[in-house]
């Protein structure tokens, strides 16, 4: 733990320049007097830490000096690439381990270049949960799943109440929720992380697939999921305008097959979820869609519509 944060210490200075012992006390997450300790064991080793006295001083790196230890092992390197998704870096337990990653990265550009991260970090930042979504903590089987993902071991996991033993290829977080694509007796399935009670990292390594491509797999099983849900058809009739909030308010699953049934008098037939979901769906398109079937649903827009009319008859 202290030789990688006397490596880290290292990378600070030798990217950023100079920074006092409360800047340092805080990028370590230790405290001041701990940085002090770290930087007489730093010049005791050879590596040329000198102070700044006085008012804006602090602690530099003697000029040309450039530390040597910026490889990335393959950790690292890993980790490196999921830096852009801090909340999943640090649900799964690798924060550490990209910070790390990020500062060899820093230290290794040419000093015009240093600003590179800070300038991309200000100007991007993806927020991968959904609006609303709570702060609560991440599910307790994540951690050992992600260590059994990057180390391709199996676990043995009860999920479902049901022991399984699984080969844990890949993670996948969607809107703030976390999925599992793992193998199962030779068949690739999705197992939501939050439904796992136990999992236990087995000393059996698997060979995986090469074939396995993660991001096409979700893809694909996440569009079968979708179209399952679809299981209702309604018809309407659209007007021009009508025609063009389709796109907006219909099932991004459906709207392919909603596009091609479009006749030139507008009639479309359209996937719903259900005749409820498609009552909500009818009411965003307001007067610019009619509904011709099921007649359930046709009576449900017809009674929302007397009461729009009851609402505004008495307008001038």
């Amino acid at each position: 733990m202290r030789a990688s944060r006397l490596m880290s210490l290292v990378l600070l200075l030798q990217t950023r320049g100079g920074m006092t012992a409360a800047e340092l006390a805080g990028e370590l997450e230790v405290s001041e007097r701990t940085v002090h300790r770290d930087v007489v064991a730093l010049s005791a080793a050879g590596v040329p830490v000198y102070a700044d006295r006085g008012r804006g001083g602090g602690y530099r790196l003697l000029d040309g000096y450039r530390t040597r230890l910026t490889g990335l092992d393959r950790a690292e390197a890993e980790a490196l690439f999921l830096s852009g998704v801090p909340a999943a870096l640090r649900e799964m337990g690798l924060e550490e381990v990209a910070a790390t990653a990020r500062l060899k990265a820093a230290a290794a550009l040419s000093p015009r270049l240093r600003d590179a991260p800070a300038v991309a970090a200000q100007r991007f930042h993806l927020d991968a949960p959904g609006w609303f979504a709570g702060d609560d903590p991440p599910p307790p089987a994540l951690a050992p799943l992600a260590r059994a993902v990057w180390n391709d071991r199996r676990v043995a996991a009860v999920y479902k109440d049901a022991e399984r033993v699984l080969e844990p290829y890949g993670l996948v977080l969607k809107a703030g929720a976390w999925y599992l694509a793992a193998r199962l007796k030779e068949r690739f399935l999705i197992f939501r992380v939050h439904r796992f009670g136990e999992v236990a990292l087995l000393d059996e390594p698997f060979e995986r697939d090469p074939g396995f491509d993660l991001a096409a797999y979700w893809k694909e099983q996440s569009a079968a999921f979708t179209r399952s849900l679809l299981r209702d058809v309604v018809t309407l009739r659209l007007s021009e305008r009508g025609v063009r909030m389709l796109r907006h308010i219909a099932d991004p699953a459906a709207l392919a097959d909603a596009l091609a049934s479009l006749r030139p008098d507008g009639t479309v037939r359209l996937a719903v979820e259900s005749v409820e979901v498609a009552y909500s769906q009818v009411l965003r398109f307001g007067p610019e869609a009619e509904v011709l079937g099921p007649p359930e649903l046709r009576a449900m827009a017809a009674r929302a519509a007397a009461r729009m009319a009851a609402l505004y008859g008495d307008q001038p």
